[in-house]
């Protein structure tokens, strides 16, 4: 007799799955509704045990629960999020996909027959997931994020290139921000909207040098925008060789190591680029033989450092200089000619030695990773301190050098701003005082220089701060060029708990104002501010007003009642249960969890035990790329970057055991980052990220936006670059992702940008905000391209690829140059 056909388990196998999520879902989604958030998990929950119970019971009744259950879904997304793609997609994918899977003749032939119409719930299912599917495709034709404009046709008679910072000459880039103004903007104009798809690499340099050496901290990084003199162009890598490339061919001219002092207290290891001098006329030098062995330098606190002079080649003049800091604490001075040191500059050593009168020597601690300022006279120079990991850390004084001879003319610290006279010896200067790690700018003809600040450390808890270290921190300081007083000040964070330092060089501009001509002053911020400032005065040429925060600071602390904002912002919406994202719906709920269990007030939230959800994070919406602006156009070129990150203070039970350190103790001499030794707190930080690694919050997370600087209107925002090189496939969904590095302008009307965290330099209309061009990277672009004019009459784009250690981004070390054919 044979036996009867064996039945399939494939739908008993399938409803224990279904209930299993529905228990998972269920429990996890009633301790989210216990914090307060949405219901939905826990309806959920009963639709998947439902339907997984009666699957199990090879019932088909199982098809139309299942089948409710993604038609009500696909309605509460819409509600929450509206027609917006990625936030569908984290709701209803799980569901989208075990629905197909539901529809398969393995699950459904197995079914009790019973009569409930539309082919026993398969029609009904099928029905629910095409909707499902039209809603998604009509999300794809829709952006929600999207502002759509135009911005104004260049000015003829606009103000600003001698005054306000476009290169100069033209063709030329003759310092970091393409002249000490610091607009990025190169006064060019072959590249243009029509034929900048025609781009094409010109040639290509690798320098050698790439992070992952001993000693090397996790954040190596090459962020260097190179300088163009001449037909040479200047730059220096993360170990701190300085390069010179012919401009027109990428050929290598000369090449210069200063024999960095190891090991060194490193948090951060860069050279963001190089300063230059300009001289009268170019005779030729002659160059001395290297010195047979290194010296030593003998220093104020007692350090030894290589002196430049003894250690390379030398020259007795510089009529020209380029001028290199380094991270063991020097200034060097180089002949641009032939890479040799200036031996009559710093006394006869070539250099200036950083931690002469410096507190709390800890080689590495203390340096200047960006270019310093050079002006007729003199050279000014900020420098880095390490963040978050002690009380007693070095000084973030401010000084001034002759550019001829290296002697020190004033210094402005802010723990004692009044005292700026050159400091008598045997002194020191105040420790642990905010620093300027960014890029100043400078405007001779008004005579000032204009700093921006960071906080003092540590940058979540300030119960101790003084009453002037309250007065300047995050703030931009303009300090007199002869004299070093503080002519004015403006704070952009008031008793900043976010390290919301001013992280931008400020771009000098001339703007048409109602008919007036101002000199302005833009200065992007971490928290979005783009603050438009009477350079003359400080003063807002766009309103700024003071807004309620929140309070509630930790044990010893306290919160500003105030915080100030500018008509022209970058500041995202606050985040809801409702923006919490994920790769799934699993991970989704995990976040809303976890945003519900965080202390979360909106923007400057203070700090906590508890945890506090800090938005925007200390990534900053606007980093050390800062900003590009058009002078013609009077407009700016902005990369919005949002990324929440979460902070909690750890109570430290002493002054030197490891609260936060994981794995153990750092490496060799590297610091003990957060552990803030000395304060009564140590600090977790970390970005809000799901358990499977993707951010909390739903993007896009990074945009290209224009904005007329007159009005503060923003003209265009579009979300900007793709997850192909983050995600775990290489698809290159254009989401929008965070950036660090800036942009640069041209006068053709074309943008460009490399910082993106995909591996693509793109270029824009400036006008619109579209993309018109992009080329793929070998590594990650994490610094600010640059346009020059080679000797063959050609505009170049000159792009760094050598990815950033923190964002886990490829190495590299090229040097890539652009131009339209010949």
């Amino acid at each position: 007799m044979a036996k009867p056909p064996r039945k399939s388990r494939a739908p008993v196998g399938f409803g224990v799955l279904l209930v299993a999520i529905g228990i998972g879902l269920g429990a996890a989604g009633a301790w989210l509704l216990a914090l307060g958030g949405s219901w939905y998990y826990v309806l959920a929950a009963l639709g998947f045990v439902a339907s997984g119970v009666l699957l199990a019971q090879r019932r088909r009744t199982a098809l139309w629960i299942y089948a409710l259950l993604v038609t009500l879904t696909l309605a509460w997304s819409l509600w929450e999020s509206g027609l917006d793609w990625w936030p569908l997609a984290a709701r209803n994918d799980v569901l989208f996909v075990l629905g197909l899977l539901l529809l398969t003749p393995w699950v459904t032939r197995p079914l009790a027959q019973e009569r409930l119409g539309m082919g026993g719930g398969r029609g009904a299912l099928g029905a629910a997931l095409g909707l499902c599917a039209v809603v998604s495709v009509a999300s794809w034709f829709h952006d929600a994020h999207e502002v759509t404009g135009t911005l104004p046709a260049p000015i003829a008679s606009a103000p600003g290139a001698a005054t306000a910072g476009a290169s100069e000459p033209a063709g030329e880039w003759r310092a970091y921000g393409g002249a000490p103004g610091g607009q990025r903007y190169a006064a060019i104009s072959q590249i243009t909207p029509q034929n900048v798809d025609q781009l094409r690499p010109a040639w290509q340099y690798r320098t050698g040098d790439m992070r992952g050496r001993p000693g090397d901290p996790v954040e190596t990084t090459f962020q260097v925008t190179p300088l163009k003199i001449g037909n040479s162009l200047f730059l220096c890598t993360p170990h701190q060789s300085v390069i010179a490339l012919n401009a027109t061919t990428g050929a290598e001219l000369w090449r210069y190591d200063p024999q960095i002092q190891s090991p060194l207290a490193l948090q951060h290891l860069t050279c963001r680029g190089l300063s230059y001098q300009a001289a009268p006329s170019a005779p030729s030098i002659a160059v001395q033989p290297t010195a047979p062995a290194p010296a030593r330098l003998a220093v104020s606190n007692q350090a030894t450092l290589p002196e430049a002079a003894s250690t390379a080649r030398s020259t007795a003049s510089c009529p020209a200089k380029l001028f290199m800091p380094t991270a063991d604490g020097r200034v060097i001075a180089l002949n641009p000619d032939t890479g040799a040191v200036c031996s009559n500059f710093g006394g006869g050593r070539g250099q200036i030695d950083l931690w002469a009168h410096m507190p709390n020597l800890k080689p590495g601690a203390y340096y200047s990773t960006s270019p310093v300022v050079v002006t007729a006279k003199l050279i000014i120079v900020g420098g880095t301190v390490l963040d978050n990991v002690s009380t007693t850390e070095q000084s973030g004084v401010i000084r001034a050098y002759d550019i001829e001879t290296g002697a020190l003319v004033w210094n402005w610290d802010s723990g004692n701003p009044d005292a700026t006279e050159p400091i008598a010896p045997g002194q020191r200067y105040t420790p642990n005082s905010p620093n300027s790690w960014s890029i100043s700018s400078v405007d001779e003809a008004l005579g000032l220089v204009y700093v921006p600040l960071g906080n003092q450390p540590p940058d979540q808890w300030g119960g101790d701060r003084s009453a002037s270290v309250e007065k300047f921190s995050s703030a931009i300081v303009a300090l007199d060029l002869a004299t070093g007083k503080v002519r004015w000040h403006f704070q952009t964070v008031h008793h900043d708990l976010w390290d919301y330092d001013v992280p931008a060089q400020p771009s000098l501009v001339d703007l048409n104002v109602n008919g007036t001509m101002v000199p302005a002053l833009v200065q992007p911020t971490k928290q979005g501010e783009l603050f438009v400032l009477d350079r003359r005065t400080g003063a807002p040429v766009l309103p700024v007003a003071e807004h309620p925060a929140p309070q509630g600071a930790a044990a010893g602390d306290r919160s500003a009642p105030t915080q100030p904002r500018s008509t022209l912002s970058f500041d995202p919406p606050p985040l809801t249960g409702a923006a919490m994202w994920g790769a799934t719906m699993f991970d989704q709920l995990a976040c809303r969890i976890a945003f519900h269990r965080l202390r979360y007030d909106g923007r400057f939230t203070p700090p906590s035990t508890q945890g506090s959800l800090i938005y925007p994070g200390n990534f900053g919406v606007f980093n050390w790329g800062g900003v590009a602006i058009d002078p013609q156009r009077q407009m700016v070129f902005a990369t919005p970057t949002y990324l929440a990150f979460t902070s909690r203070l750890v109570p430290r039970p002493d002054a030197k055991k490891l609260m936060v350190q994981s794995p153990g103790d750092p490496k060799g001499d590297l610091p003990a980052l957060n552990e803030n030794f000395g304060a009564p707190f140590a600090v977790k930080l970390a970005p809000f990220l799901s358990p499977l690694g993707v951010p909390c919050q739903q993007p896009p997370w990074g945009y290209v936006a224009g904005a007329d600087l007159r009005t503060g209107q923003v003209a265009w925002m579009h979300r900007n670059g793709t997850v192909r090189d983050q995600a775990p496939l290489p698809l290159p969904f254009r989401m929008g992702v965070p950036n660090l590095g800036g942009p640069v302008v041209t006068a053709g009307g074309v943008a460009f940008l490399s910082g993106t965290i995909d591996y693509y330099v793109r270029a824009y209309d400036v006008s619109t905000g579209q993309q018109l061009w992009q080329s793929r990277l070998p590594a990650g672009g994490q610094a600010t391209p640059m346009s020059y004019l080679g000797a063959d009459g050609r505009q170049y784009v000159l792009v760094v690829a050598g990815g950033h250690g923190s964002l886990g981004t490829k190495a590299g070390d090229y040097v890539i140059a652009y131009a339209l054919p010949k």
